[in-house]
């Protein structure tokens, strides 16, 4: 099957879907439809997982199976009920998916949103590789995902799905909107309510006002239970988390390898022929990072009359030393490309879109407060 050559940008899911009928993505096991976000493809974990010392990159001319082979000292089982990972060791983990792209499409992955409000850490591997979560034009070979829970330990099993691809034709670098494109969106439809602020990208701030109930953030518990990522709407907040109150002068204190729940000020509103995602935070503006699973689908936040509805929830974690945030601070980027044709179900028009019209909201694996 011939693929067509449509514009540069990212890949809808209609897209998605010519791609593996081509059999440039392959699978061990059928790829499911609900798989296939607007501009995304879930990723789902194999049968086993491999227990490692450390991270690690394979390099140029290196296999990643070549280096398990060295470096693995425990190999797990996912199947049946699964298996635990346990919170602060690292794993690779096989998926179930693998490329044979075309020369002019290249990929990249991002931790899901549920899993980045979990605090795991996931990352792509490909074969031959000096660099996490980005597969060169024309690669050919198998994916891994190295996951390392960092607040919870969690169950995972076959089939788990922690990670999101999407996929381009075009440098992204060339594809980016200018700040002066994306004000000339804005003008056409608001990305954000409220006033406009551009900075090689859409500023947001975080917001330490009160969203739900006078609480302004969540902070992980040290020692909770295990959550099983497949299930959802089933932990209590209570159980793993501790609600942070407002204060009466709109600060909040990040903790040294703390991890928190936050929401940005503005809502947001991404377009139906662009996608965002959200960059790290400028190591000048402050020692924490930001938003581990950084990429908006188009429709996102899309409310009534094309009005902006959905905040960002932010996943953050201090680095070396506390920091003080304040209410309305600068926290984060969003930067916009163009998708290379529009989807034809939005985020938030089929399936399941957990998020859609969110405030401050944890994971879909919580019951709601």
């Amino acid at each position: 099957m011939a693929i067509a050559k449509p514009p540069f940008g990212v890949l809808s899911c209609e897209q998605i879907a010519e791609l593996s009928a081509a059999g440039a993505i392959l699978s061990a096991r059928p790829i499911e439809p609900g798989q296939r976000q607007p501009a995304s493809l879930d990723l789902r974990l194999g049968p086993k997982a491999h227990r490692v010392r450390a991270s690690f990159l394979p390099g140029k001319g290196r296999g990643v199976e070549a280096l398990l082979a060295e470096l693995a000292y425990d190999e797990i089982a996912l199947d049946g009920r699964g298996a635990v990972l346990e919170r602060g060791c690292v794993y690779v983990i096989p998926l179930q998916e693998s490329l044979a792209l075309p020369q002019d499409v290249s990929a990249v992955a991002n931790p899901k949103s549920s899993t980045g409000r979990l605090d795991i850490f996931t990352r792509l591997i490909t074969d031959d590789t000096e660099i996490f979560d980005h597969v060169v034009a024309g690669y050919r070979g198998r994916l891994y995902a190295e996951v390392s829970p960092r607040s919870f330990s969690v169950r995972v099993r076959e089939g788990s799905r922690l990670d999101q691809m999407r996929f381009r034709r075009g440098d992204p670098r060339d594809l980016l909107l200018s700040d002066a494109a994306l004000a000339a969106e804005h003008g056409r439809a608001p990305l954000v309510d409220g006033d406009l602020t551009l900075r090689e990208g859409v500023i947001l701030r975080v917001a330490l006002d009160g969203l739900a109930g006078g609480v302004v953030g969540y902070r992980a518990q040290k020692h909770a239970d295990v959550v099983d990522v497949d299930l959802v709407d089933h932990c209590a907040i209570e159980d793993y988390w501790e609600r942070l109150p407002i204060r009466a002068n709109r600060k909040l204190i990040l903790d040294p390898d703390e991890f928190y729940i936050l929401a940005s000020r503005e809502r947001l509103r991404i377009p139906a022929h662009l996608s965002a995602e959200m960059m790290a935070i400028d190591p000048a503006m402050g020692e924490f990072r930001v938003h581990y699973a950084g990429f908006f689908d188009p429709g996102f936040g899309c409310a009534a009359q094309g009005r902006p509805g959905s905040r960002a929830v932010l996943e953050v974690r201090s680095h070396d030393v506390p920091f003080i945030l304040e209410d309305g601070q600068v926290i984060g980027r969003l930067v916009y490309e163009p998708m290379a044709a529009e989807p034809k179900r939005l985020y938030g028009e089929a399936g399941v879109s957990n998020y859609q019209g969110q405030d401050l909201k944890l994971s879909k694996h919580f019951k709601a407060p």
